[in-house]
């Protein structure tokens, strides 16, 4: 059985106006609970109309509130942005008021934009992972605790609140590479991968490594897998390819931002192409999850076999898609793929 939940990068390549945007976003969220997905995640961006959503925390605790059975989370909340107990706070008060609805997703960042405007160098942000990682799982404890870092120092402190699920919530972490593999997995953290720009064939590399590392390290838990990808679905072939189009945004900027190519203008994402780009067809083969409800079951089944996954995590809203073709795929999505992996 896999679990399925929905994804929030609240872009916008046209740059809507913010209203908008966290309207569509609620709604998304509220339709995501009607159609039975188990979760529903928050990216954190700042700074450009590649993603208006700052402060995921907040904004899963308002879907909470809206909410009664939807689990929401962060994929992720940059850790290394941010004072480790600041996070410890806000992931223990959000878990608190959701009831223990909540999975949190935690990630390093990978954008050279976001680190700079904050005054940080991306240069820094495995060494401040690796101490804010090991100052949250000491703030969840429920004890008093020192640190002494190179980065941190902390006298004795203990966090109030502190969170409903013990010792925490789920921990997740988005792992894009073979070093954030072999660090969450020795954490014995569950992974999330995929994303716009990541192939196939790389998820499955990185699920042998999982596998080899699971057998170096044997956690006590074996670790859950997810997989995030863009998802549309549809009757119509000529709509399938629109929307990979509308994916190519999500990817361009993406990748920019993660090789610091980007351009940004007034705000606005610009999708810069990359120098060697896939045509429709090898995007709709190996990077999206669009086409019929045979061919998204055909997709999703073979990224299970592939990776090997528990959990998948689709990302209904890229692009500029109109709202309304975001919640018929959703619904297409619910009554025709998700049954037949239960």
């Amino acid at each position: 059985m896999i679990n399925f939940g929905t994804f929030l990068l609240m872009q916008s390549p046209s740059a809507r106006s913010s209203q908008e945007i966290y309207t569509r976003a609620i709604d998304i969220a509220q339709a995501a609970e009607t159609l039975g997905f188990r979760n529903i995640w928050l990216a954190e961006h700042h700074f450009s109309t590649y993603g208006y959503l700052s402060r995921p925390a907040q904004l899963a605790t308002f879907i909470a509130a809206k909410t009664e059975r939807l689990r929401v989370g962060t994929a992720v909340i940059v850790v290394p942005l941010h004072h480790p107990l600041v996070i410890a706070e806000e992931i223990a008060t959000l878990d608190l008021l959701a009831g223990g609805r909540v999975d949190i997703g935690l990630g390093r960042g990978y954008q050279h934009y976001e680190f700079e405007r904050l005054g940080l160098e991306l240069d820094t942000s495995r060494a401040r992972w690796e101490e804010s990682v090991d100052i949250l799982l000491k703030a969840f404890s429920g004890e008093p605790f020192t640190y002494d870092g190179k980065i941190f120092t902390i006298p004795e402190t203990m966090i109030f609140p502190q969170p409903f699920q013990k010792p925490h919530p789920p921990i997740w972490v988005t792992a894009q590479s073979p070093e954030s593999i072999e660090a969450t997995v020795r954490r014995g953290f569950n992974v999330l991968t995929g994303g716009f720009g990541v192939p196939i064939e790389r998820m499955a590399e990185f699920r042998r490594l999982f596998d080899r590392l699971l057998s170096e390290v044997k956690p006590p838990r074996t670790p859950e897998v997810g997989v995030q990808r863009a998802v549309y679905v549809t009757d119509s072939v000529a709509d399938a390819r629109a929307a990979a189009e509308e994916a190519r945004w999500n990817m361009r900027v993406t990748l920019s931002l993660r090789n610091h190519y980007e351009r940004v203008e007034r705000g606005r994402a610009v999708a810069v192409p990359a120098p060697k780009e896939p045509d429709v067809d090898d995007l709709l083969d190996r990077f999206l999850v669009i086409g019929t409800p045979d061919t998204v079951i055909r997709q999703i089944t073979r990224i299970k076999e592939l990776v090997g996954i528990s959990h998948f995590n689709c990302s209904f809203w890229f692009g500029d898609i109109e709202h309304p073709r975001i919640l018929k795929s959703m619904e297409l999505f619910a009554r025709e793929v998700m049954p037949a992996f239960r």
